[in-house]
């Protein structure tokens, strides 16, 4: 990988990420630390003939994928963006209906990698929306075509992005493999990821992408990328897709490129589910010491297995994260939140 200049990421007075789809939901969930759920008997009602008051919750849905709104405050100006869609078309518009949240104020995309649990959710915020006119940060090797060809089986083929879709929707596409800012240096997309850790090997060689006519091994998922925000006097607050690039190798790259050592949250998807990654569950709450964050948070494709190991490992760090659960990291000394401004813009940062 090309060698990256040390990023300046500049401090976030405020940050907060909202679930918006995740593989579980809760609605028993207790507040803790910076987490909030939502309140049981808050959501909207839906008719229920079956039932005797006739109507009951128009709960959340859970469903295998991830999504989360991430709101950023500095100074006078708030952002918000979206990382990763889902893997239904209208499961993440729904939940954002539900949690009484607006497609409309959403800023910016940024897709975690190609995978169809990630960006499924596209095609209901293009409806939603109508003419789009997002930009949407996605890393080129997104669009590759990929399949699974398990021993024994026929090959399946895994759906990727449209780029034609997208652009006829009227994304605007911005196709990075670098790390690169959003919103005046608020935030990092870190592009690839450095692989360093000798354990974190990526997918199952029988995770292939279709390359020069020919299907290849695809173990790497090179467009495996993170969203990086530094919270004044709190550390680095990580959020990954799915981790493919290995949740430990992303965070030492992350405090590689900012020169921040000190991890604040991690969140999303670690990808140690199913026999090929449990081993990987030891390595991982033994880097997960030595890197210390706050707060870990683990989604999606972390798995139960992984998620009992760092819950019972680090039951003062440990968060759970149903879909609608808010997580709010204020910083240290700031100012209090004013008012939305419009948009800006990304910057490349690669050498």
């Amino acid at each position: 990988m090309t060698q990256i200049e040390q990023i300046p990421l500049e401090p976030v007075d405020a940050l907060s990420v909202t679930v918006l789809v995740n593989n579980v939901v809760d609605m028993l969930s207790v507040d803790e630390g910076p987490a909030r759920h939502p309140v049981i008997g808050s959501e909207p009602r839906v008719p229920a003939p079956v039932l005797d008051l006739a109507e009951t919750f128009d709960a959340l849905r859970a469903e295998h994928g991830f999504s989360a709104l991430v709101n950023v405050v500095r100074g006078e100006r708030e952002h918000r963006l979206l990382f990763d869609t889902g893997i239904s078309p209208d499961g993440l518009v729904e939940n954002m209906r539900r949690l009484e949240l607006s497609p409309r104020d959403v800023e910016a995309v940024v897709l975690s990698h190609g995978h169809f649990d990630h960006v499924g959710g596209m095609d209901g915020l293009a409806r939603e929306l109508g003419r789009a006119n997002l930009p949407v940060v996605i890393h080129p090797e997104a669009w590759s075509r990929r399949r699974l060809a398990l021993p024994g089986r026929d090959p399946v083929e895994i759906a990727a992005p449209s780029r034609s879709a997208l652009e006829g929707a009227g994304f605007e596409l911005i196709e990075q493999r670098d790390p690169s800012f959003l919103l005046d240096g608020s935030l990092l997309v870190t592009g690839e990821v450095d692989r360093t850790t000798d354990f974190e090997q990526g997918m199952l060689p029988s995770h292939q992408a279709h390359h020069r006519g020919d299907w290849r091994p695809d173990p790497l998922v090179l467009d495996d990328q993170a969203l990086v925000a530094d919270v004044r006097g709190k550390g680095l607050v990580v959020l990954t897709g799915c981790g493919h690039a290995g949740v430990v190798n992303t965070l030492r790259y992350v405090r590689k490129l900012t020169g921040s050592a000190h991890l604040h949250a991690v969140i999303g998807g670690f990808h140690l589910s199913g026999r090929h990654f449990e081993p990987l569950i030891g390595p991982t709450c033994d880097a997960f010491a030595e890197l210390a964050p706050d707060f870990l948070v683990p989604a999606h494709c972390t798995g139960w297995k992984a998620t009992y190991a760092l819950a019972s490992r680090f039951p003062d760090a440990f968060l759970q994260a149903g879909v609608g659960t808010r997580f709010t990291f204020q910083g240290i000394d700031t100012p209090s939140r004013t008012r939305p401004v419009d948009r800006t813009g990304i910057e490349s940062r690669g050498s």
